[in-house]
């Protein structure tokens, strides 16, 4: 469905990705995992045409989008779920689904989509008239993920959705992905979180310094001593208990 070959993109004349190549197949959850200044999200920005590559090519559906605009992405089928949500906090959150569902044009097509996207999430039935900015951190990601979800996706991009919840609250959102990716959509997610992203994951990839450092399943990558080092905190001599995987 998704494919990056060779993508390079710069922030002026710093180098952010240096010849990122990675794929997402159609119902697959895959994600992007490394520290903060990664590249996680460039990669993300450079997929929906915010960010445009100077080098590499990125196909989705058999078709090339690395020089479209984001508009043309979006209707192609690629939502994006921004880092630190981004939701507009003055509207009422079913104002801020209807900005999600903008390119709908049938009513009774748009009621369909607004039932089905907010099925994911009964508490935001409940909340249409109120403000989107005096919601939880956890509700607004999750309106920040309903609102993305008013397309119908066949692609949807997820930046950092457990970033300053609660464990509470990331464990919530954690298994909303995961039943989202059940129900088949497909998933291309960006976290810091490794141990839940591997642990939903049907695919990862390490990110560090702007490149691929390793990829893999989740027992693949489970088994490479520098990522239980980096990212699952365990030492070298550690005794290797694995991860309960759901």
């Amino acid at each position: 469905m998704l494919k990056m070959v060779g993508v390079e993109t710069f922030y002026g004349k710093i180098k952010a990705l240096h010849g990122v190549s990675l794929g997402v197949e159609k119902g697959q959850l895959v994600c992007i995992l490394g520290a903060n200044g990664a590249g996680k999200t460039t990669i993300l920005k450079t997929i929906c045409g915010i960010t445009e590559p100077e080098y590499g090519t990125i196909h989705f559906n058999d078709e090339r989008i690395d020089h479209k605009d984001p508009e043309e992405i979006i209707k192609m089928g690629i939502s994006h779920v921004p880092e630190n949500r981004r939701i507009f906090p003055e509207l009422t959150v079913d104002e801020n689904l209807l900005m999600g569902g903008f390119l709908i044009k049938d009513k009774d097509l748009f009621a369909e989509r607004f039932e089905k996207a907010t099925a994911h999430f009964p508490v935001l039935s409940k909340r249409g008239s109120q403000q989107a900015g005096t919601l939880s951190g956890g509700e607004q990601q999750m309106l920040a993920i309903a609102r993305a979800l008013m397309l119908e996706p066949k692609l949807l991009l997820l930046d950092e959705p457990s970033l300053g919840l609660s464990p509470k609250l990331v464990q919530e959102i954690f298994t909303i992905i995961k039943d989202l990716h059940q129900a088949g959509v497909t998933i291309l997610l960006v976290e810091q979180n490794v141990n839940q992203a591997l642990k939903i994951a049907d695919y990862g990839y390490v990110l560090t310094s702007g490149k691929i450092f390793l990829s893999g399943t989740y027992d693949e990558l489970y088994e490479e001593e520098k990522v239980r080092e980096m990212y699952l905190g365990e030492g070298k001599y550690v005794h290797r208990a694995r991860l309960w995987r759901s």
